[in-house]
């Protein structure tokens, strides 16, 4: 019965840890490739701000994975698993509040649903 323990445990925990890492990889593109002046223009920290904070959760979602695809040995329970939950947490803040303030500013926000598709 362990093993089944086991097994599961691993299975959630790396599931778990690829979906935080998306989601770390989707923050830190969308920082990336959004100008620096649209994060002065609504008033949300600098872009150099929020692009070191989402690269230093993505740094630890990759940590948190590496020793998975190393050694296909499960994911520490340890301090890098709140560490990477602090960088998931990190991503989540920037993709719920600075990215739809920053979509308003270009144009592509809530307040434009009335233009159509955007294809």
């Amino acid at each position: 019965m362990s093993f089944f323990l086991y097994a599961a445990t691993f299975f959630i925990l790396v599931v778990l840890g690829a979906v935080a890492f998306g989601v770390q990889i989707w923050a830190l593109t969308d920082c990336l490739r959004t100008p620096a002046a649209d994060f002065q223009r609504v008033y949300k920290r600098t872009k150099q701000f929020w692009g070191s904070l989402t690269g230093i959760s993505a740094f630890f979602g990759f940590l948190y994975l590496l020793p998975v695809v190393t050694t296909f040995s499960s994911p520490s329970l340890g301090m890098l698993m709140i560490i990477d939950l602090a960088g998931a947490t990190v991503a989540g803040v920037y993709l719920a509040d600075v990215r739809p303030a920053l979509a308003e500013v270009r144009g592509r926000g809530r307040g434009n649903q009335n233009r159509g598709s955007s294809w």
